[in-house]
């Protein structure tokens, strides 16, 4: 021992007084203690660093809960502790391990044995020796024994047997070198045979155990599928405990994730009705996100997404776009995003247009994509959408998407989508057109169909540009934002490039756009907007006759009845309807009155009539002819309106003044203005249906 000198007086028993205070100690003592305070500083050091050492009736060193105030003897222990921890483990980690291999051949031996009892307590001990580190490397080292526990597994006769067998397994498969010796003993097929288990520990055992499997270990997903893993998974999705239904849906979105067949498989066997059940009714959020993962994938398989949407999904992923989890939001729309053109007829979306009306003003692009994409399909073709998507601000929230879309496409393409159909064909329609302007969106419409072009939008813009044009108050804002000389351009360009493929047969396209639907959309734009006397000059004085005379010999049907239409607005000026006759229009559009469209048939039938002012009157005489052989001669009606329009332009144009009174609408009737009925006949012409524009 050291001869130190010690905190008291070994020789005189002097007892220090209860004020004095002791480095080492936070506590002010009111009573002595001597048996500290009679320790030698060796004997100090050994109780702190050693305390195991201590003899009966002996005290530790007190534990310093102030680290400023430690001692350095209570420095240097903490680190000696942990050493001499380490020491213990790893005497007893070589203590499991070298237990663990001396018994692994009788284990091996005893797990094959005829008697079940026998093979219980082998498994039971097996299971025991998982726990431990140590002794599990051993275990996972020997295929042998893996390959008894799996038969074992397959074998068991009892509930308990097959507990520990599936325990092993899970324990076995936190390794790597347990996963490929579950996966080369054959585990697999008996792992998917355990999820039929009534035992809820051995089901939690196996479809963990199969997670693993799926997540780390090549070849895997093609073993379970093989082994009719899915038929044994979609089931479990009707049990109820949360934690389990996410191993569970997880391990769908791994089997399904790129493979058509196991898709369909999920399909066959309810998978759809029983993830939108637990997107409807769970709220624990990794279960609602792995769920959503599973979705998403379905959501891209044509048979599975009608089944979703009828099971309904689009409701069910709805409720969850307002929570607080990003992760689960960004799924939730990525899904409804892909549903959301198999779902154009469902009902009862109002609450999630609302919150996608509401999420169109987020700074997230995803986040912005998909809530564009989900309202451009959802209001396509139903009228009640577009009429909630207008009434909730979904038009000015669309502009501004387009503003900060920029060169997006992915953005600005679904929005521009959307706005085209909620300026067209519902209630609201009108009002949607006035909400553009007033919200000024049409210079960042017309801006949109600058270089560079990314077709896909301009085709949706042109669009949007023809419904705009609609309202008598936007032709000039449309004029003033230089909508015709683009228009024109964009026509001329892709006429050329449809011109220049002609020769092959083949259709000409550009970023999956076909460049007839960029004629045909153009034209008809130019056709909406020559209703105003300004824009028909603009339109003509840019040389676009030829070219509309030209496009009557189209073989795209569509094309003919815009172009056309086109012509009968401008026929309206007499110097372009001169300009029309002596591009040769006659000929074609004679052709046209036999179309079995009604309206390129009236379109053509009013250009001609506009064109023969200054015919003579033989020339007339033969148009109207050709009218009564072939203009609407299976319909009456149709044709006796024709008649009464052809009768009062060739009497308007012998100058015939009688006074206008009312009348029945007769040609007959004496007394009226052959003006009056021109009007009133074109009228009631233009009720005629005729093909309209898809959306």
């Amino acid at each position: 021992q050291s001869g130190a000198t010690t905190v008291r007086d070994d020789e005189s028993n002097t007892e220090y007084s209860s004020s004095k205070k002791y480095t080492g100690s936070t506590d002010i003592s009111t009573t002595p203690a001597p048996a500290n305070y009679s320790l030698t500083r060796a004997q100090r050091v050994r109780a702190a660093m050693f305390p195991e050492t201590l003899v009966e009736g002996e005290s530790p060193m007190p534990v310093q809960s102030d680290l400023s105030q430690q001692s350095n003897v209570q420095r240097l222990a903490e680190p000696s502790q942990l050493l001499k921890t380490a020491i213990v483990h790893l005497i007893n980690y070589q203590d499991d391990a070298e237990l663990a291999t001396r018994a692994l051949p009788e284990l091996t031996k005893l797990l094959a044995d005829e008697d079940p009892v026998v093979v219980n307590k082998a498994a039971m001990i097996v299971n025991q020796l998982t726990r431990k580190e140590a002794s599990r490397r051993v275990l996972v080292q020997s295929p042998a024994l893996v390959g008894a526990v799996v038969r074992a597994m397959s074998t068991a006769a009892d509930t308990e047997t097959a507990r520990c067998t599936a325990s092993v397994l899970h324990s076995l498969s936190h390794q790597r070198e347990g996963l490929l010796a579950i996966f080369k003993s054959g585990g697999i097929p008996a792992l998917v045979r355990m999820l039929s288990s009534p035992v809820e520990s051995v089901l939690f055992y196996a479809i963990t155990t199969l997670h693993n499997l799926l997540l780390h270990q090549e070849g895997a997903k093609m073993a379970v599928r093989l082994a009719d893993g899915l038929q044994r998974m979609v089931p479990l999705l009707k049990k109820s405990n949360p934690k389990f239904l996410a191993i569970t849906t997880d391990c769908l979105q791994l089997l399904s994730y790129g493979n058509q067949e196991s898709k369909l498989i999920i399909l066959a066997n309810g998978g759809p009705e029983g993830l939108v059940f637990i997107m409807r009714n769970y709220n624990y959020e990794k279960l609602l996100w792995t769920t959503s993962r599973v979705l998403k994938v379905l959501s891209v398989c044509p048979s599975n997404k009608p089944a979703i949407v009828e099971a309904g999904g689009m409701q069910a992923l709805g409720q969850h776009l307002t929570g607080s989890s990003q992760r689960l939001i960004q799924n939730c729309l990525w899904t409804l995003r892909n549903l959301s053109d198999a779902a154009t007829k469902q009902e009862g979306l109002d609450g999630l247009l609302q919150i996608l009306v509401t999420q169109l003003g987020s700074d997230d692009v995803n986040m912005l994509t998909c809530a564009t994409g989900i309202l451009s399909n959802l209001t396509c073709n139903n009228s009640r959408n577009k009429t909630l998507v207008t009434q909730y601000g979904g038009v000015e929230a669309l502009i501004h998407a387009v503003l900060r879309a920029g060169e997006k496409e992915d953005v600005a393409e679904p929005a521009v989508c959307a706005l085209r159909h909620l300026t067209s064909r519902h209630q609201d329609a009108e009002l949607a057109q006035n909400a553009v302007r007033l919200h000024y969106g049409i210079p960042a419409v017309i801006k949109l169909l600058g270089q560079p072009h990314y077709w896909p939008v301009v085709k949706a813009t042109v669009g949007l540009i023809r419904n705009l044009a609609l309202c008598p108050a936007n032709q000039v804002p449309l004029r003033e934002a230089g909508a015709i000389p683009r228009l024109v351009n964009l026509l001329l360009k892709a006429h050329q490039d449809t011109q220049r493929h002609a020769s092959s047969a083949q259709q000409t396209y550009q970023d999956g756009v076909r460049m007839e639907e960029i004629v045909e959309g153009c034209t008809g734009a130019l056709h909406i907007l020559a209703r105003d006397p300004i824009n028909r000059g603009d339109i003509a004085s840019m040389q676009t006759i030829p070219l509309f005379v030209q496009l009557l010999y189209s073989y795209v049907e569509n094309v003919k009845r815009v172009s056309a239409g086109v012509l009968c607005e401008l026929a309206l000026d007499k110097q372009s309807a001169e300009l029309i006759d002596a591009e040769g229009a006659s000929a074609p559009l004679m052709e046209l009155l036999h179309s079995n469209n009604e309206g390129i048939a009236t379109y053509a039938a009013a250009v001609l009539f506009r064109i023969s002012e200054d015919k003579s009157s033989d020339y007339r005489k033969r148009v109207s002819v050709e009218l009564t052989h072939s203009l609407f001669k299976h319909d009456p009606a149709a044709w006796e309106i024709v008649r009464i329009l052809f009768l009062c332009i060739a009497a308007e144009i012998l100058h015939r003044k009688i006074p206008r009174r009312p009348c029945d609408g007769l040609v007959t009737c004496p007394g009226c203005t052959p003006a009056f009925h021109l009007k009133e006949s074109w009228d009631r012409l233009q009720q005629i249906p005729m093909t309209l524009v898809k959306e």
